[in-house]
Formats: structure tokens, sequence, C-alpha cells
């Protein structure tokens, strides 16, 4: 039977290739970055995405919906999200909560439940109120994201620069499945772009 195994090895790099041609172009910047991050999560076994719609985001979930073996989950609140990996965890799956930085407010009582269980949380965040920041209205919620993970035991993994990225993913990765620890991948501003908005 290892012949399958072969098979299917071969048929999951074929997949990741195409859906890399058919979704790195000029449209999103941000979709060459996207693939390599959902290449990393995919490897480390994780399969469900639960997220809130954001454009630091937007381009991974399109690229977790296309593929077989990942499963993408509207939130309606980010503390959701929390909920779902932990739930996640119990049924011996992998999460990654998607956000923007001023989600982060919502999940502190969330995190609570986290620290207190030890559930291993992974997520994502893409950054407002910092680098480039036009927007007044995102300066609080943006200062406040660090220290927020602080306080919760969580622990932060920064993305300044391309170059950053594939390190910070990993070690965000192993911190919250190797390490069973509460784990915060932010990709920051200078990183994402600021918006004009």
């Amino acid at each position: 039977m290892g012949g399958g195994n072969w098979l299917c090895s071969w048929a999951s790099r074929r997949f990741r290739a195409v859906t890399q041609e058919v979704f790195v172009s000029s449209e999103n910047p941000n979709q060459a970055w996207s693939q390599t991050m959902f290449d990393q999560f995919v490897d480390a076994g994780v399969t469900l995405f639960p997220y809130i719609p954001d454009a630091g985001n937007k381009a991974l979930i399109e690229i977790v919906d296309a593929h077989n073996e990942a499963r993408s989950v509207l939130l309606t609140s980010e503390e959701e999200g929390v909920a779902v990996c932990a739930g996640a965890d119990l049924a011996d799956e992998k999460g990654v909560l998607c956000m923007q930085s001023s989600g982060v407010g919502n999940i502190p009582n969330f995190l609570t439940f986290v620290k207190g269980a030890r559930f291993p949380i992974l997520m994502m965040v893409s950054m407002r109120g910092e680098y480039g920041e036009q927007n007044p209205w995102q300066y609080p919620m943006g200062q406040a994201v660090e220290p927020i993970m602080e306080a919760m035991g969580v622990l932060t993994f920064w993305v300044h620069e391309p170059d950053d990225l594939e390190k910070a993913t990993t070690a965000a990765i192993n911190a919250a499945f190797k390490g069973g620890q509460s784990a915060a991948l932010i990709l920051s501003q200078k990183f994402l772009g600021a918006k004009a908005f």
C-alpha cells in the first residue's frame, strides 16, 4: 500500500503548484506570501481557518477555500474563533485564527479559557494602527495588541520584512503545536503595506 502514499504525496505537491499558479497574480500583492504561509500551515497539519474578513487575510482564505483538505470558517466575532480552535484541539485537529489587530480587543476573556485549560492556540493577526497608518481610529488598538498578548501569555512572532515570514511562521507553529503555547503570528503594516482608509 506504499504506492498509494506516494500518489497522495505527488498529488498534494501538484495541487500546491497549480494553486500557486492560479492565485499568485499582480491583482493582490498578498497572494505570493499567503501561498507560502498556507503551505507552512498545511505542512504542520493545520486544516481549519476560522476568520474575520480583512484585506490582510483575504488571499489566504481564497487559497484555503480552493484546497480540498482545508476549511475556512467565517466568524461573527473573534472570540468565536478562539472557541473553534479550542474545539479543533479537542478533536485532534489544528486551526489558526485569522483576524485584524482591531479584533484582538475582543478576545482577552476567551484567552483566559485557553490559558486555564491549556489549549494551544495559533493566531494570525494583520496589523493596523502602526507603520504608515493614516486612520487615527486604528492607533489605539494597534498600540494595545502587544500589551494584550503579553498580559494573556501569548507569544508574539512579528513579520516586518518578507525575509521574516517563513521563520516567524515556523516559530509560531512550533510554539503552538509542539510547545503547547498560545502564539500569534503578527503581520506588521511595514510588511503588509499601510491602507489609505
